[in-house]
């Protein structure tokens, strides 16, 4: 039996070296996975400074409802102005504009540090989502540029499955110098400055023309001449966006009301709410692994697999009974959690190309975005409607099932002529 977990530990090793050792551009994807990082450190850290925050502001009558707006302040932002950054992005090129958004990002970001009172933090907050939406754009484009379908979807699965590991890390130092300073949060945006230079030395312009084979050169070429302004695919373009709007306000259901419907089942104090995640959460992982499972199979599969899973979990969620019951629901969303980005980057990327790439994926973040702000929106209604936060869940489970039921039947009647054929 030893033996054999042994010989089980030393394949999983060996495969792991031989994807790690297939991968190109490895400096570019690591640097790429950092940045990708960047713009969610809005709300990864944010979320613990905020009870400091409050209590700093204390004589502040509005400070129990202008802190938490912090959060959502640079998304507001991004959902607005990503579409004009995909623009530049098509019209000046890549590396210069997220080595400019990447300054600018640690400039707003630590500008709290020096301000006093929470309209001039709101603002720097403003300013800083214009800098995280040309990053984000930049980083989502230059994964398409950079690699072939395969390679694409390999650094997609490494950035989903790396994530939690640095929200995990982020919380933690959060965490420490919330305690030692009241705005010792907005410490954390110094970690640009190394990424900075991690782009600075390493990503280069990628060249006009769509990549078909895996990425092998390691050298910057040529400087690349603007991107013409060709047909611009507005059909895929509203496509994309839409589905991506759906997803990311059901995405979104759990991560910003998981506290408020686990304590109608009576989990009410912070730390037992936290045990009870805890694990679930952990299954985020698996859904990275699902998706790059499903990589090689039809985009109306990956859909449907990814939001018949989210609506499953958000509606076992919505039906528990007890906490026990809600976090096995929570295993099933966080498994599907997993999958969401990845699966639709992946899918977007695939609609557009060169030269358009920059617009598409501007838009793709416009609407994620757009879905973050407007998602707590929806529930509160869901929840007024329906009489609970729990039937809440479960209208907005029933959604994501429909959804998913349709996207597989979509895979299936796109299989039948393949096999009518064979």
């Amino acid at each position: 039996m030893r033996s054999a977990i042994r010989r089980l530990g030393r394949l999983e090793v060996r495969t792991l070296r031989n994807f790690w050792r297939e991968l190109p551009l490895k400096p570019q994807g690591i640097v790429i996975v950092l940045a990708g990082f960047l713009p969610m450190i809005a709300i990864v850290a944010m979320g613990p400074a905020v009870p400091t925050l409050i209590a700093h502001f204390a004589n502040d009558p509005d400070a129990r409802a202008q802190v938490p707006a912090l959060i959502g302040a640079p998304g507001l932002t991004m959902a607005i102005l990503a579409p004009f950054s995909g623009l530049l992005i098509d019209r000046f090129g890549r590396r210069r504009l997220v080595l400019l958004a990447t300054a600018l990002y640690t400039i707003f970001g630590t500008a709290p540090l020096f301000l006093d009172t929470l309209d001039q933090i709101y603002t720097s907050r403003l300013l800083l989502g214009i800098s995280e939406a040309g990053i984000l754009t930049v980083v989502n484009t230059l994964i398409a540029d950079y690699w072939d379908d395969k390679g694409r979807k390999n650094w997609l699965f490494l950035q989903s499955l790396v994530g939690p590991l640095f929200a995990g890390v982020i919380a933690l130092i959060v965490g420490e110098v919330s305690t030692l300073q009241w705005n010792g949060v907005f410490f954390i945006y110094f970690a640009a400055i190394p990424v900075w230079a991690a782009m600075f030395v390493w990503l280069f312009e990628p060249e006009n023309a769509d990549v078909e084979e895996p990425a092998a050169r390691q050298e910057e070429p040529a400087a690349r001449k603007a991107v013409p302004l060709g047909a611009f695919p507005w059909g895929s373009a509203a496509l994309t966006a839409f589905v991506t709007f759906i997803a990311a306000m059901l995405y979104y259901v759990f991560i910003i009301n998981g506290a408020l419907v686990f304590a109608e089942v009576g989990v009410t104090e912070p730390d037992r709410y936290a045990q009870m995640i805890f694990v679930p959460q952990i299954f985020f992982l698996m859904g990275a692994v699902l998706f790059r499972i499903l990589a090689n199979r039809s985009y109306p599969l990956q859909l449907g697999v990814f939001f018949a899973l989210l609506g499953a979990g958000l509606a076992a969620i919505g039906l528990a009974d007890t906490p026990t019951a809600m976090a096995a629901g929570v295993v099933v969303q966080q498994i599907a959690a997993g999958m969401a980005v990845p699966t639709l980057l992946s899918w977007t990327q695939s609609k557009f190309d060169f030269g358009q790439r920059g617009r598409g994926m501007g838009i793709w973040t416009a609407a994620f975005f757009l879905a973050q702000s407007q998602s707590p929106r929806l529930v509160h209604i869901l929840d007024q409607s329906t009489g609970s936060m729990k039937n809440a869940f479960l209208t907005a489970g029933i959604v994501g099932i429909v959804v998913g039921v349709i996207g597989l039947m979509i895979a299936l009647s796109l299989r039948k002529p393949r096999q009518s054929n064979a």
